[in-house]
């Protein structure tokens, strides 16, 4: 059972300038008792491919720069651990796919990988082509020579460096099931299902979040569970879908609770994220940053289905984060520094919000109690600005949030108020009975409140958007205390 705290998505390498062990040693001394949770981004072979571990030459070792199983299993043993499950692809570069490469179809790998043939066996018209979703411009093909003289349409949905899997082949269930097992017995209870909403590919559809999907996010779900390990579904897409994927898994991502914030923050309204607070997923993950960029699709409308916020909202949502961060952002979004997410806005979501200390804490409030187990990026934790150096040496977007820290850049960072005011709020939600309990929200124009009580215990946020007055109101143990978020950054 995971834990009702607060965790940290981190990767191993950038918040230590080390490894696991390090991260340990983190996390058990400056940051003793303040995370119950950790998603340990990609760890394996290895850490710095073409999107910084994503791209994994083999996702079953350990890359041996950051540890081993053992420093995985020791984490394991003290925090609730969360890992990818690489479910769409595999890197160009693992041995299984340059055997493809040396031997085409004789190889004993040919299986594990998609080509259009096997979803177009008759061919595939342009308007089958044009259906196809892909969250990136350009094909989805990349037409590879291999050694047995012929050319083939390898299946890329990301880039022509991940080769997508054929999960519905042997080959492909055996990798899979693989890593599910080498996860299990080093002490991973929690699987991130990455980019699982691309994995079932069919012709005639836009390949994507199909029926077929659902049915096949249902068995992983049941394996990984028949392991003792628990599943969350990374996808994103419209907040209707999430919805649909929450009842097919142990657990989704609240995507669009970020940018609701945001735009209740920009406009001083709230009635979009108390909209969607009535309907969302109660078996979820919230997050307010990733070492992605901020979704905005997940809020918005997709094609006639309308949004939480209409297009001329999320265009002035957007708009106004590249206005706060002084147009950082809009230097790595959209087709700059080859950015190839349509969906995301590249920022810290510190800088998203101008750097504004008491703004950035009222996110962080509302994330923490709007339903949901939260999550806190590391660069959010340290509250980060935008790592401009580390985007101009890169040229990849997402770098401008996904800086390198050293143990110096950490212990600067704990000494800013809004950090310390930041670590206290995680602490307020990881010991304030009445989080395991009823959630409750109301409110309309520039108010909200959300309420949780359980038992004789309750907690409730009231903020007013306008006047940026916000109390928390806590009641345990016959006691009422009035707290001013003010106060957390006094």
């Amino acid at each position: 059972m995971i834990n009702n705290k607060v965790q940290l998505i981190t990767y191993a390498d950038r918040i230590t300038g080390q490894g696991i062990d390090e991260l340990s040693n983190l996390l058990n001394g400056p940051l003793k008792d303040v995370f119950a949770g950790v998603h340990l981004l990609p760890f394996y072979n290895p850490i710095d491919g073409s999107d910084a571990g994503f791209d994994p030459i083999d996702h079953s070792e350990v890359d041996s720069r950051l540890g081993s199983w053992q420093d995985i299993q020791a984490l394991g043993a003290n925090y609730d651990l969360m890992a990818d499950l690489i479910v769409n692809h595999v890197s160009a570069q693992s041995y299984q796919f340059k055997d493809v490469l040396a031997k085409g179809k004789e190889s004993e790998f040919w299986d594990l990988f998609l080509t259009k043939d096997d979803v177009f066996p008759n061919g595939m018209s342009e308007t089958e082509q044009k259906a196809i979703y892909r969250p990136r411009p350009g094909s989805c093909f990349t037409p590879i020579k291999c050694g047995d003289g012929n050319t083939y349409d390898f299946w890329t949905t990301f880039t022509d460096n991940q080769i997508d899997i054929n999960v519905k082949s042997l080959a492909g269930i055996e990798y899979l099931n693989n890593v599910l097992t080498k996860f299990s017995e080093n002490n991973v209870n929690i699987i991130r299902l990455d980019a699982a909403g691309y994995a079932i590919k069919q012709a005639g559809t836009n390949c994507f979040m199909l029926d077929e999907t659902f049915a096949y996010l249902d068995k992983l779900s049941a394996q990984a569970n028949d392991l003792g390990m628990e599943t969350i579904a990374e996808i994103h897409s419209h907040y209707q879908t999430q919805v649909e994927v929450a009842k097919r898994v142990n657990m989704v991502y609240d995507f669009a609770l970020p940018p609701l914030i945001l735009h209740s923050l920009f406009s001083n309204n709230a009635d979009a994220l108390v909209d969607w607070l009535a309907i969302s997923p109660r078996n979820c993950l919230t997050v307010l940053d990733t070492h992605d960029g901020i979704g905005i699709i997940d809020a918005g409308p997709m094609g006639e289905k309308p949004g939480l916020l209409d297009a001329e909202q999320i265009d002035n949502l957007v708009e106004t984060i590249h206005e706060k961060s002084k147009g950082q952002s809009r230097l790595a979004t959209g087709a700059a520094a080859s950015n190839v997410d349509l969906y995301q806005v590249n920022c810290t979501y510190y800088n998203a919000l101008g750097a504004d200390d008491f703004d950035y804490l009222l996110a962080r409030a509302i994330q923490f109690f709007a339903p949901g187990i939260p999550q806190v990026y590391y660069g959010g934790l340290f509250a980060c600005e935008n790592d401009m150096d580390l985007l101009a040496n890169t040229n990849v977007g997402r770098d401008i949030n996904r800086p390198y820290l050293s143990a110096a850049d950490i212990d600067k960072a704990l000494a800013k108020p809004v950090v310390n005011g930041l670590i206290k709020l995680i602490k307020l939600r990881n010991e304030h009975p009445a989080f395991n309990g009823e959630f409750n929200v109301k409110g309309e124009g520039t108010s909200c409140c959300l309420n949780w009580h359980k038992d004789e215990s309750s907690i409730e946020l009231k903020v007013n958007f306008a006047s940026r007055e916000v109390l928390i109101i806590d009641q345990h143990d016959n006691e009422q205390v009035l707290i001013s978020l003010a106060d957390f950054i006094a």
